[in-house]
């Protein structure tokens, strides 16, 4: 009986010990794969979603160039390019640079202006005029050169809405505290997104804004389909996508770490 007992314990010990395996350690991912942008699509304003009109993204020498040599006027082409799947709880990594000359016609603000866009609804519900995606930006500038102040790692709310230090902003766009940062310099942006709830933006490795409770709401987009703006509704997930609006930028580097497989989210 007691060899029995003996090997009974054994067992249960070896089976417990091979049933309770070590969290993963999490990876990162390579949105990005450095060749191609195969794993992407593309939503330009007056065109249909996956017309790369004038081939506005491309890919050389390892790095995403959103480039407007085949444009002639810009038009209010405003286009986004989206990866292929929606995130909820994530960190996201992006390099990116401004480079070349303004577009002829595209708006004076667009100057030294772009932006990683994200909890976007889903470009195939766009229709063809919708000019910018239902979604909350993590929008990146550059120094005019004038030495006044212009922060990078923004936050702007195209058809949304965000709680910013207690209280829910009706602002379009929000500065951080970052730095100015001149020239064609790389500049490394950092977003750690949990759901519906807090939101960071980190340049160059300094938190420069947090807040809250994305949801959908207020203006600026136009000639969406009303089913799919509904006003008040949190934003838990969506799409990621790298902008276009007039100002040549490049990114070498989109890479995403999924928090969701890791914190039990």
């Amino acid at each position: 009986m007691r060899n029995l007992l003996v090997a009974f314990l054994l067992l249960f010990v070896l089976t417990s010990s091979t049933a309770v395996k070590p969290p993963q350690k999490p990876q990162w991912i390579k949105l990005f794969n450095g060749k191609d942008i195969k794993d992407w699509f593309v939503k330009i304003h007056h065109h249909e979603v996956g017309d790369n009109f004038g081939n506005t993204f491309r890919v050389e020498d390892g790095i995403i160039k959103v480039r407007y040599d085949k444009y002639g006027d810009f038009n209010d082409q405003f286009g986004h390019l989206y990866y292929k799947v929606p995130f909820s709880y994530y960190h996201l990594v992006v390099e990116y640079r401004f480079t070349g000359k303004h577009q002829r016609g595209a708006p004076d603000y667009t100057l030294l202006n772009s932006g990683v866009m994200f909890h976007s609804q889903d470009p195939r519900t766009m229709p063809k005029e919708q000019d910018w995606p239902i979604s909350i930006e993590f929008q990146l500038l550059a120094g005019l050169g004038d030495g006044k102040p212009r922060p990078t790692g923004n936050m702007c709310s195209p058809g949304t809405k965000v709680v910013y230090e207690g209280k829910l902003d009706e602002r379009h766009c929000i500065d951080s505290k970052s730095k100015t940062y001149e020239g064609d310099q790389w500049v490394r942006a950092e977003l750690i997104v949990l759901g519906d709830s807090l939101i960071t933006h980190i340049i160059n490795g300094d938190t420069v804004m947090k807040y809250s409770k994305p949801q959908i709401g207020g203006g600026v987009v136009e000639n969406y389909d009303p089913k799919i703006k509904q006003d008040g509704k949190l934003l838990k997930s969506g799409f990621i996508a790298l902008q276009s609006e007039g100002q040549p930028v490049e990114f070498r580097k989109v890479e995403l770490l999924d928090l969701s497989k890791t914190k039990g989210f």
